[in-house]
């Protein structure tokens, strides 16, 4: 197999590249964006072979158009520096011979984007993914297609918490998935869990959960399709550090990991039951993958998720296309494949940006999506304020959306630092919008939410920093472990990212007084989401409504409390 970009390119060639001949878009107007995008131009594609996979992860349960400003830091460390997917901006259009200004650039980039954001519009939909699927299954014949959930899919919306998942599950079964799965599905708690997976309809998958009394397999490993002819085996993999990065309390009668050595043995066990391709539906993240490319053999396709890239086409990796398809609803992953003697002899690929106002919304789900949200409609477009300023969560440090919430948690609890979890989910606000309810549950919407409120040493803080970091800047993939970097109010410090664990943090400042943080001093510290059972305080969307309700207009200047040096 090679890698080519010539399906991606056609398409950013017919999309609109004439708005950024002359650089970046300067204020210009929707409708002439929108007359240079279509939704043929979305839906244009190479198609060939048998078989087309098409990936859909972690939505974080946002059923509605939205905004989502790409990271402006992905940082990767080790052999996986400086290549997809960390690289941001420019050296991101660049490595894709995508234009400045162009709608991939506004898609994939961080750069300009208030403006091309007020150009191009909102992004995603449910109900806009789900014509791009209709379409394509039509185009292909449903005998041909494979849709595949890659988790994060039942979390991270008000309608969501308040329906315990519901709304996702119902919407879900319309788009008919053929198999998912997951990684925060697991904490709305087992019972729930497993409620919900008994009545999907579909398979859900997870080739490395053990039970962990028996060490036995708890949930199915692979289904196997015919697809255009050919056996396609499908085998899951769900986040492998999920108790560590949630609360084992919520599911502790299972065991996680990445397990190689399991997954390797049903990748063989697939192709003796006669698959002549197996495909990996992985909630890994992207460098995890990379890296089981190189220790599992015979996996012909990886789609991946967690890590949220978004990379425009898929990258053969060894023997192995790994698709990573963004996140929130953005985009549809789109791979077809040609398979002769059980082996991939050609292949197209596509990451579909799913504009939402050049995509005609799929009237049966939009039907849904209007009935799962209507008990909350009111509440949910209740204003509590509004910004002055973009508000953005994305990236390997601070955004805006975090260092409003560290202020939230500093003002209202009273402390002297605020700490706030690294996720990657939450959506986007540009300068001068409303904030609402529901614009707030996206950022805070969680089944562990307390604000709790500690004292911790100098020494104490800088270990908990060194450990996040160690996470998420290991230069083994086998060992990162969680999100982005923890969020910090209240103090600045300096990040060297290719140090070892213990020595990546210095330089620790308190902001109120710009002294440094003393390893022998006591400090209070206010932070959210523990993964400690039994963790008080106000829930941090109750703790944020009121802080923003009082201040009425926010301001978030785009101010850096970490200097990384990488």
């Amino acid at each position: 197999m090679t890698y080519t970009r010539r399906d991606f390119l056609q398409f950013a060639a017919n999309a609109g590249m004439a708005l950024g001949a002359a650089g970046y878009l300067s204020n210009p107007t929707r409708a002439l964006a929108q007359q240079k995008l279509t939704q043929d131009d979305l839906l244009g594609f190479d198609s060939k072979g048998q078989v087309t996979l098409l990936h859909f992860t972690d939505v974080h349960a946002q059923l509605m158009p939205l905004y989502f400003r790409p990271p402006d830091t992905n940082i990767g460390v080790g052999a996986y520096a400086g290549i997809p997917p960390h690289l941001v901006g420019e050296a991101f259009l660049k490595e894709f011979g995508i234009e400045a200004g162009s709608p991939l650039a506004y898609a994939h980039t961080f750069l300009d984007y208030v403006d091309l954001a007020r150009a191009y519009g909102r992004m995603g939909g449910l109900d806009r993914t789900a014509t791009l699927v209709k379409a394509i299954r039509a185009e292909r014949g449903e005998d041909k297609v494979l849709l595949l959930d890659g988790g994060d899919t039942w979390q991270g919306s008000y309608t969501s918490l308040k329906t315990n998942g519901q709304d996702m599950v119902e919407c879900m079964k319309l788009l008919k998935p053929d198999a998912m799965t997951g990684h925060w599905e697991f904490t709305f708690g087992e019972e729930r869990f497993l409620e919900i997976v008994e009545s999907m309809g579909y398979p859900f998958l997870a080739s490395n959960i053990f039970d962990a009394e028996w060490d036995e397999p708890a949930f199915d490993n692979t289904a196997m399709f015919e697809k255009g002819g050919v056996q396609v085996a499908v085998i899951g993999q769900a986040m492998p550090y999920t108790p560590i990065a949630n609360p084992r309390w919520m599911f502790p009668k299972w065991s996680f990991g990445i397990r190689p050595d399991v997954l390797q043995a049903n990748v063989d066990a697939a192709r003796e039951a006669g698959a002549e391709i197996v495909v990996l539906i992985s909630h890994n993240g992207f460098d995890v993958d990379r890296k089981l490319c190189s220790v599992v053999k015979g996996i012909d396709v990886i789609l991946t998720g967690h890590t949220h890239d978004a990379v425009p086409v898929a990258l053969q990796v060894e023997d192995t296309l790994v698709m990573s398809s963004g996140s929130h609803g953005k985009y549809l992953g789109r791979i077809d494949l040609e398979v002769s003697g059980g082996k991939v002899t050609g292949y197209s690929s596509k990451l579909i940006p799913v504009f939402s106002d050049v995509i005609a919304p799929d009237a049966e789900m939009a039907a849904k999506i209007e009935e799962v949200r209507a008990p909350y409609k009111d509440e949910l477009a209740r204003v509590i304020g509004k910004t002055e300023t973009l508000l953005y969560r994305r990236g390997n440090f601070n955004g805006t959306w975090d260092d409003l919430i560290c202020r939230g948690i500093m003002e209202e609890r009273d402390t002297q630092i605020a700490l706030s979890p690294g996720f990657r989910w939450g959506t986007t606000l540009l300068p001068g919008q409303d904030i609402t309810i529901e614009d707030l549950y996206t950022e805070t919407s969680m089944n562990y939410p307390a604000v709790y409120r500690n004292e911790m040493t100098g020494a104490q803080l800088k270990e908990v920093l060194e450990d996040v970091c160690d996470n998420l800047f290991n230069p083994d993939p086998f060992l990162q472990q969680g999100g982005d970097m923890v969020r910090v109010g209240g103090m600045t410090y300096t990040c060297t990212v290719n140090e070892t664990i213990g020595n990546r943090i210095s330089d620790m400042k308190l902001v109120a007084t710009g002294e440094p943080i003393d390893p022998a001093g006591t400090y209070v510290v206010g932070g959210w989401a523990s993964v400690n059972e039994g963790t008080e305080g106000p829930a941090i969307y109750d703790l944020m409504e009121s802080y923003i309700t009082g201040k009425g207009t926010v301001s978030v200047p785009d101010e850096r409390t970490v200097k990384v040096v990488a």
